[in-house]
């Protein structure tokens, strides 16, 4: 190529007369020329080809006349692969690939080839990129060969997965498994074979000589054959026997790159044979009964001292079941004249030297296999020989299978094909082989018996046309997916039926291997839907029936407790109305009207903390240090004869959650403790972290980080049936007027809305425990906010109120009146924002409540502060939705119903005295 090149014309091409090269084009051509690895060059606009002798082959029949010629004229069945890898390298960016799939027309035909490669940007005296440079080598004999190879190993494998003995395939000095069938596994149990060594997968072999064994077969390429081996497998008192070869596998160069194991266990002969060796002391007793064929012979030999033939002289009766023949003193001659000369050889050779024997042939004259072992008995003049066999007829067919399996493939292949062909007729699941472009190659005959449609139909057209519309989509991506991932997949779609209609079908696809093809399996889901849909119905039913029953029990509960409260209000009020009424007296009702309203407000609380609608305040506490500030209370509401322990862990035990709503539940825990045990016994508190909720009801464990707080009593505890049914609303076991039944169902509330849980465990007569969950946090770092002191006088600070409820409204522009406010009253969110367009800076504040018609009050306030960044909002309700999922926003939160101090002391907080005071001077 270096004579080529020198002598090429280069002014026909772009690149010019030689001299006139730069020297960095030069110098690599220097380097290329000079090397044995196939290398080009590309260079400048049109990318002109220069290549060494090693790059030549590549070219087939385009070389010589490639060289000088643009790249791509070369090569132009290639410029969709290449051209954008070469924009690349020309943009400044180095390629490399270790694997590009072309094909090529280089010697007058497509051909697949692979190579690897590196791209190299060559910059000219500009520092623009002006060619490139690429060393490359031809990989397509390697891939071409790794997948034959790959397909043998399968073909291999799923022959040997069809021997009767065990078998396995070890790779490597290291003797890693590479396969095993399951017979294998039968014999050594399931373990985790593949990819591991043999001294990992059978550590227990160490010093048994098996690792040695397999090392010699590796080392000197040698087989190694072994009858009747004792191996001792983990977990087993005794020792099994096996027969069976390693046979060392040879590369293509000859060496040694693995072994071939195979064979068959043999415990049960050997242990048979041990059996009778172990009682020739009771040889007459034993005689009678064993199960190896046992006789006693007497050899006649010629005059030159050849064994000619021989009698029985006794024979046990298992001599008769393994040769089905009585033939006690007979001689061979008589009954079997046919018998092999072997046979007599053999004896005769023990008879006369004493040498024991012990061979394993075939016996024609009674079509069986024997195992022999035969030694001399009584006097040497006698010519007797015991012989001791066991017919090994199965065994030796199971070799001969082993032997003939490859002759014996073909037919057995046709043999599983046949199988398959029935399965594909009789299979209920619509089966189907297609391909990625859209056809069906073949289908079985369920797709006619389900949908209607004929074979010729079916594989006419493209399978998408019998989709709906709307899962065509989805089904064609499932499908691209699984040619990329090649795995599996699962889905559902409707094909159309030959009538019109449409039927729902699961289908299962797996890839074939050649990558072109996958096969299916399609279920009709009609019946199993329209069964769905009928349990479902039931279900909902049975769901609407308890739901109905709940909420009678709970407005039931909820009437009864609000009419008590109604008539202490009732009450009061129609005595305050009487007239000359003494002072002490009245502050008497208006007292009991506000006390029952407090105790309405919580009744409210608790229904929302249980219903998990509460608007909670959270902030991170130590759940230690508030059990051990509230034990104090805890004891004074126990009572005198209760003992209060508390167990508290040492580690800080952070939570965020509402510290009131926290002590209401330990109160309410403790009081149902306390009345549990009749005011007398012990009360035992526990804070702990764990990393596990576990299994409650019907929710499976949770693992996390949480603290529990446990409530343990010694009290009278809760009946089985009673269990399920302690945290419904208004639910007690107390006697009427001792409780409302809301306690427990605040701290079931409490707890689920924190993200937590409680649990209860109870025995009868021994005590019940409760447990709170909750999940645990770090510590806080925000200091703590003390609220200010009551606002008395607003100063006439004007304040935009939005109520939509008129007496509320009234009231509250009433008491801020009272208080030193100046108000405007909006009935909504539209009225408000019309108000603060006209003058927002007339406001220093705005009192919104929550729930209102249209915009509500959260969505009210996110939009004053888009729009009025300064003016501060507080919100007030009685119960939202919106609130209780997701907290206030950062905005202030009045809880309905509030007094007059609680309105002034927040509005106290929120104001902003900066704007006010501007706002004061430049009125005056």
């Amino acid at each position: 190529m270096g004579a080529r090149v020198r002598a090429f014309d280069w002014t026909t091409t772009s690149l010019g007369p030689q001299e006139r090269w730069p020297p960095s084009l030069l110098t690599l051509v220097r380097v290329m020329l000079n090397s044995r690895q196939p290398m080009f060059i590309a260079w400048g606009a049109d990318r002109t080809l220069i290549y060494n002798d090693t790059y030549a082959p590549m070219l087939g029949e385009r070389h010589p006349a490639a060289l000088g010629r643009p790249f791509f004229e070369t090569w132009p069945e290639v410029r969709g692969e290449v051209g954008a890898l070469m924009d690349r390298v020309y943009a400044g960016d180095p390629v490399h690939m270790n694997d590009l799939a072309l094909t090529l027309h280089r010697n007058g035909y497509p051909e697949e080839t692979h190579f690897a490669f590196s791209y190299t940007p060559v910059p000219g005296d500009d520092g623009t990129i002006t060619g490139l440079f690429c060393a490359c080598t031809e990989t397509t004999r390697q891939v071409l060969a790794e997948r034959q190879a790959a397909s043998e190993r399968q073909r291999q494998q799923a022959l040997l997965q069809q021997v009767p003995g065990f078998v396995a395939v070890l790779r490597g000095p290291g003797h890693v498994f590479e396969y095993v069938n399951d017979a294998y596994v039968t014999v050594a149990g399931r373990r985790d074979y593949i990819g591991r060594n043999v001294r990992a997968v059978f550590p227990e072999l160490a010093g048994q000589g098996f690792y040695e064994l397999l090392d010699h077969v590796y080392a000197t390429g040698e087989p190694f054959v072994a009858q009747a081996l004792p191996i001792r497998l983990v977990g087993e008192d005794g020792d099994r026997y096996l027969d069976f070869i390693y046979q060392p596998i040879r590369g293509a160069a000859g060496d040694v790159t693995g072994i071939f194991v195979g064979g068959y266990e043999v415990s049960e002969q050997i242990r048979s044979r041990a059996a009778l060796a172990e009682s020739e002391s009771r040889y007459r007793t034993l005689f009678e009964s064993i199960d190896v064929g046992c006789c006693i012979i007497e050899v006649r030999f010629d005059d030159a001292d050849r064994a000619i033939d021989f009698q029985i002289v006794e024979a046990n009766p298992a001599y008769e079941r393994q040769t089905g023949a009585n033939v006690v003193g007979r001689w061979v001659s008589d009954f079997a004249p046919d018998l092999e000369q072997h046979w007599f050889d053999t004896y005769g050779r023990v008879a006369l030297t004493g040498e024991p024997a012990h061979i394993e042939n075939r016996a024609d004259v009674f079509g069986r296999w024997f195992d022999v072992r035969a030694l001399r008995v009584g006097d040497p003049a006698a010519r007797r020989v015991a012989v001791l066999f066991s017919d090994i007829s199965e065994r030796k067919r199971m070799e001969q299978t082993l032997q003939d399996l490859n002759a014996t493939l073909e037919q057995q292949v046709h043999q599983r094909t046949a199988e398959r062909d029935q399965l594909w007729i009789l299979s209920e699941d619509m089966l189907a082989r297609a391909n990625y472009d859209g056809m069906m190659s073949a289908v079985s005959p369920a797709w006619t018996r389900v949908l209607g449609w004929s074979e010729a139909e079916l594989l006419s057209r493209p399978y998408g046309t019998f989709m709906h519309p709307d899962d065509m989509g989805p089904t064609l991506a499932a499908l691209a997916r699984m040619g990329e991932t090649r795995q599996p997949t699962r889905f559902e779609n409707r094909i159309a039926t030959d009538d019109g209609r449409w039927k729902l079908i699961e289908w299962t696809v797996a890839p074939e291997p050649d990558g072109a093809n996958f096969i299916a399996v399609g279920r009709d889901l009609t019946l199993a839907k329209a069964r769905e849909a009928e349990l479902a119905s039931a279900q909902e039913a049975l769901r609407q029936a308890q739901k109905m029953e709940a909420v009678g029990q709970l407005t039931g509960g909820v009437a009864h407790d609000f009419n008590n409260l109604l008539t202490v209000i009732k009450s009061s009020t129609d005595l305050l109305k009487r007239p000359n009424l003494p002072e002490d007296r009245r502050e008497r009702y208006v007292g009991a009207i506000s006390d029952t309203v407090a105790r309405a407000a919580k009744l409210t609380g608790q229904l929302l903390a249980f219903a998990r609608r509460q608007a909670l305040k959270p902030e991170v506490f130590d759940a230690g240090r508030s059990v051990l500030t509230i034990s104090d209370m805890v004891g004074t509401l126990s009572g005198s004869r209760v003992r209060i322990v508390t167990n508290i862990a040492d580690e800080p035990c952070f939570v965020d959650a509402d510290p009131s709503q926290f002590d209401t539940a330990l109160v309410n825990m403790a009081v149902n403790a306390r009345d549990a045990m009749e005011g007398d016994g012990t009360l035992t508190i526990t804070v702990n972290p764990v990393a596990t909720i576990p299994s409650i009801r019907t929710y499976p464990a949770v693992s996390g980080d949480f603290v529990a707080v446990g409530i343990e009593d010694t009290g009278s505890g809760i009946a089985p049936e009673q269990i399920e049914h302690i945290f419904e609303p208004f639910f007690t076991t107390k006697g009427v007027g001792q409780g409302t039944g809301l306690g427990l169902s605040q701290v079931f509330g409490f707890a689920k809305q924190s993200g937590g849980e409680v649990r209860v465990q109870s025995t009868i007569g021994q005590g019940t425990m409760f447990v709170l969950y909750l999940p645990r946090v770090e510590a806080a770092t925000r200091p703590p906010q003390v609220d200010p002191e009551p606002l008395v006088d607003g100063h006439g600070m004007c304040v935009l109120v939005v109520e939509d409820n008129p007496d509320v409204g009234t009231f509250a522009t009433q008491t801020l009146t009272e208080l030193g406010y100046v108000t405007v009253w909006a009935i909504d969110a539209e009225e408000a924002l019309a108000e603060l367009t006209k003058d927002a800076d007339r406001f220093d504040v705005v009192f919104s409540d929550v729930v209102m018609p249209g915009m509500n009050g959260i969505d009210l306030a996110h939009e004053i502060r888009r729009r009025h960044h300064d003016l501060p909002v507080l919100l007030a309700s009685g119960y939202s939705h919106v609130l209780a999922q997701n907290g206030t926003y950062g905005f202030e939160l009045l809880h309905k119903p509030y007094s007059v101090e609680q309105l002034s002391r927040l509005l106290r907080k929120v104001a902003s005295w900066e704007r006010r005071k501007r706002i004061l001077s430049e009125l005056t």
